[in-house]
């Protein structure tokens, strides 16, 4: 699907109007990778946008994406805005909360068909491999439902390889098929606390069933929020460090492998 050319800047008249994100261009380096940030349940695009902003990672362009579908005002108690990646609002009484795991065709539609096939790979000459994801809870999920659709499609886009997903406190979601004889091969790094609700040992085991190369990051601490010290961030910046390409010092038009 990508083209030859050289890959370009993404602008956001690139994007479909009804999409709300924001673009950090990298601050060293040409535009090499695309980064993009999937926020967590509740949330929108803005705290992502600081995050990839304090990534500062070099030759990537930061893609962050508010989810598309809003949350009532009646479930979060709140007047703030408020998304949710899901098709639809499940409420789990058990947890006493929403439902992470709550179907991503919708989501997977416009990341994969809108934003990675039609924009990042054919109008910007992005190659797949050079689309990385970070996710956080239903973000990290909805990251991994589209490496595992992109790695399974039937049509022309049939067994992408991203650069990688790194999903902290996000499994893989029950609808994703982990029977297929053939594992994507998107590299991934899951990240969760030690007594996680979400990254148990049966979701990591689930999730080498569909994908060849898992890494699993068992935080001390207990919750699955997002990294808060330097040792946790230092796994999630290694797995960075190794899959993103870079042309520095690469000869103009040499392919660096």
């Amino acid at each position: 699907m990508a083209s030859s050319s050289r890959p370009r800047l993404p602008t956001p008249s690139d994007f479909p109007p009804n999409l709300t994100l924001s673009i950090n261009p990298p601050t060293t380096g040409s535009p090499v990778n695309i980064l993009i940030l999937l926020h967590g349940l509740g949330d929108t695009h803005t705290s992502f946008t600081t995050l990839g902003k304090s990534l500062n990672l070099p030759e990537t362009v930061t893609i962050s994406l508010r989810a598309p579908n809003p949350i009532p005002p009646i479930f979060t108690g709140s007047s703030e805005p408020s998304f949710h990646w899901g098709d639809d609002i499940l409420f789990d009484e058990s947890k006493g909360s929403i439902d992470l795991d709550a179907g991503f065709s919708t989501t997977r539609k416009i990341l994969l068909d809108i934003i990675i096939k039609d924009i990042l790979l054919t109008k910007c000459h992005y190659p797949a491999r050079n689309i990385l994801f970070y996710g956080y809870g239903q973000g990290g999920m909805a990251a991994l439902a589209v490496a595992a659709a992109a790695g399974a499609a039937a049509d022309d886009m049939q067994d992408l390889e991203f650069g990688g997903v790194v999903s902290v406190g996000g499994r893989l979601p029950a609808s994703i098929s982990t029977s297929s004889s053939q594992k994507c091969k998107t590299p991934v790094l899951l990240c969760g606390g030690s007594r996680s609700r979400e990254v148990t040992r049966q979701a990591v085991d689930a999730l080498k069933e569909r994908f060849a190369a898992v890494e699993y990051v068992k935080w001390a601490k207990e919750g699955d929020g997002m990294p808060g010290s330097r040792e946790e961030m230092l796994p999630i910046m290694k797995f960075f460090a190794r899959r993103l390409r870079s042309r520095a010092g690469v000869p103009e038009g040499a392919v660096e492998v």
